[in-house]
C-alpha cells in the first residue's frame, strides 16, 4: 500500500480560521452574524469566479493569438536570462515561461484583470511539467511566491482613493511603495530558492526521493506546445494578410500611433508623471495590448478569430473549476472577520506591534491584506478618507501595494490545476507579506513625518 501524501498546509489554516470564528462568535452572541456571512461569502465567492469568466475567456483568448503568431516565445527569448536563472528546471522556450513574465508585468503595471488570467495559464504550463500531479513543483512555489509578493510599480487606484480624499500628494507613496514590494519580492524569492535546495538536498541525501516532484521524468515532454517550439513545424497560421488586408489595418496602427503623438503633442511629456498622466495611461494600455496582439496575429497569418475563441473555451473551464477553492476561503475569511475574531488578534498581539512603533490602526489592514484584498482595500480607502494627510494614511497607503492577498492566489492559482500539496509556498507567502509590512512601516518612518 502506497503511502500517504502529506496534507496541505492550507488545511489546518482554512480550518483554524473557521473554528476560531465559530467560537469567538459563540461567545460574543454572533451565531446568527456568521451564519448569515457564510451565505453570503459563498454566494460573493461564486460570483466573482462567475464575474471572472468572461475576463478569463478574453484574455486566455488572447493568449492563444500571442502564442500561435510566436510572441510569446519572443517574449521568453527576450527575457531569457533572467528567467532561466530563477526558473532552471522550466525550458527557456516554454509557454510557461512566456505566460510568467507578461503575468509578472501585468502586475506590475497594476493591471491586475490581465494579470490573473495571464498566471492561471502559466500554472496551466507549469502544471504540464509536473511529473507529480497534485504536487507544487519548485517553480510553481517560487512563481506563485513572486505573486503574492507583487511588485507594484503604478498603485493607480490606491493614488486614485488619495486624489480623492484631498491628499496633498497623492503619489508620493509611489517610491516608498515601490522599495517596500521590491524588499518583499527579494525575500520571496531568497525564502523560496533556500526551501528548494533544502527539499533538493534532503532528496538527494535518500534513495528513495521523498517527493516526485524533485526529480523530472525523462519521458515528459517539456515542450508540449508546437506553436512555441522553435525546432517544431511551423504552425499552420492560414494565409498572410493581402494588399488590402496590410493596408486597411497597417492604416489603422498608424492612425492610432498618430493618436498617441497627438495626445502627447497636446499634454507634453510632462503629463505622463502626473496623477491624470498615470490614470490616463493606465487607461490606454489594456486597448493597447488588445488590439495589439490581435494586429501582431493577423500580420503573422494567425487566423485570429478561431484561435481567440479556442483559448476562450480554456479560460471558461479554468474559471469554472476555480469556485470549490474560492468559496472554501471566502467563507473562512468571511466567518473570521465578521465573528470578531480579527478585532479580538489586533487585540492579542497590540503589545508586539507597539514595539516597533506599528500604529495600532494600521494592524488590522497587516492582518487582513493576505486574507482579502477588497477587505484591505476598504480599510485602506476608510482611514486615508479620514485624514488623507497624515502619517497613518500615508502608512497604510504604501502597506496595500508592498504585497498581495497570499491566501486568495494560492486558493486560486494552485485549485486550477488541482494542486493539494503546496509544500512551502505558505510559510514563503507569509514571509513576504511580513517583509512587506516591516519595510513599508521603516520606509514611511524615513520619508513621511509622524
Amino acid at each position: 500500500m502506497a503511502p500517504k501524501s502529506p496534507a496541505s498546509p492550507l488545511n489546518p489554516i482554512w480550518l483554524f480560521l473557521i473554528t476560531v470564528a465559530v467560537v469567538v462568535a459563540a461567545y460574543g452572541g454572533k451565531m446568527q452574524t456568521i451564519t448569515q456571512a457564510s451565505f453570503d461569502s459563498a454566494r460573493s465567492a461564486v460570483e466573482l469566479a462567475i464575474g471572472l469568466v468572461g475576463t478569463m475567456a478574453l484574455w486566455l483568448g488572447l493568449l492563444r493569438v500571442a502564442e500561435e503568431a510566436g510572441l510569446m516565445g519572443a517574449i521568453a527569448r527576450l527575457l531569457r536570462p533572467i528567467m532561466v536563472r530563477l526558473f532552471p528546471e522550466v525550458p527557456a522556450e516554454h509557454p510557461a515561461m512566456a505566460a510568467m513574465v507578461m503575468n509578472i508585468a501585468a502586475n506590475a503595471l497594476g493591471l491586475g484583470n490581465a494579470a490573473t488570467p495571464m498566471g492561471l495559464k502559466a500554472m496551466k504550463e507549469l502544471d504540464r511539467l509536473n511529473p507529480d500531479p497534485g504536487t507544487a513543483t519548485h517553480a510553481m512555489c517560487l512563481f506563485l511566491a513572486i505573486n503574492t509578493s507583487s511588485v507594484t510599480l503604478l498603485p493607480i487606484e490606491t493614488i486614485a482613493v488619495r486624489a480623492s480624499a484631498g491628499a496633498a500628494q497623492p503619489a508620493s507613496i509611489i517610491l516608498p511603495g515601490l522599495i517596500a514590494t521590491i524588499c518583499s519580492t527579494g525575500a520571496a524569492i531568497i525564502a523560496a530558492k533556500a526551501m528548494a535546495r533544502r527539499s533538493q538536498s534532503a532528496a538527494s541525501a535518500d534513495p528513495q526521493p521523498a517527493n516526485a516532484s524533485d526529480t523530472l521524468d525523462p519521458n515528459l515532454d517539456l515542450n508540449p506546445d508546437p506553436a512555441l517550439d522553435p525546432d517544431a513545424a511551423t504552425p499552420d497560421r492560414g494565409d498572410r494578410p493581402g494588399p488590402v488586408g496590410t493596408l486597411v489595418f497597417g492604416g489603422l496602427l498608424i492612425a492610432f500611433v498618430g493618436a498617441i503623438a497627438l495626445r502627447l503633442i497636446q499634454r507634453g511629456i510632462p503629463y505622463l508623471f502626473t496623477l491624470a498622466g498615470f490614470t490616463s495611461l493606465s487607461n490606454w494600455l489594456i486597448p493597447a495590448i488588445i488590439s495589439g496582439i490581435l494586429l501582431y496575429g493577423y500580420f503573422r497569418g494567425v487566423r485570429i478569430y478561431e484561435a481567440l475563441t479556442d483559448g476562450a473555451k480554456e479560460g471558461f473551464e479554468i474559471a469554472v473549476r476555480i469556485i470549490p477553492f474560492m468559496v472554501a476561503i471566502f467563507v473562512a475569511i468571511g466567518l473570521f472577520r465578521s465573528s470578531g475574531a480579527l478585532d479580538l488578534l489586533v487585540t492579542l498581539i497590540a503589545p508586539v506591534t507597539n514595539l516597533i512603533s506599528l500604529p495600532a490602526e494600521a494592524l488590522p489592514l497587516v492582518l487582513i491584506r493576505p486574507l482579502s484584498g477588497s477587505g484591505s482595500f476598504g480599510l485602506m480607502s476608510e482611514i486615508v478618507k479620514t485624514d488623507p494627510n497624515s502619517f497613518l494614511a500615508n502608512l497604510v497607503s504604501v502597506m496595500q501595494g508592498s504585497t498581495d492577498t497570499t491566501f486568495y492566489i494560492l486558493a486560486v492559482y494552485f485549485g486550477s490545476v488541482g494542486i493539494l500539496r503546496t509544500r512551502y509556498a505558505v510559510p514563503v507567502g507569509l514571509l513576504a507579506d511580513g517583509v512587506g509590512a516591516i519595510a513599508s512601516l521603516i520606509l514611511c518612518r524615513l520619508v513621511f513625518p509622524s
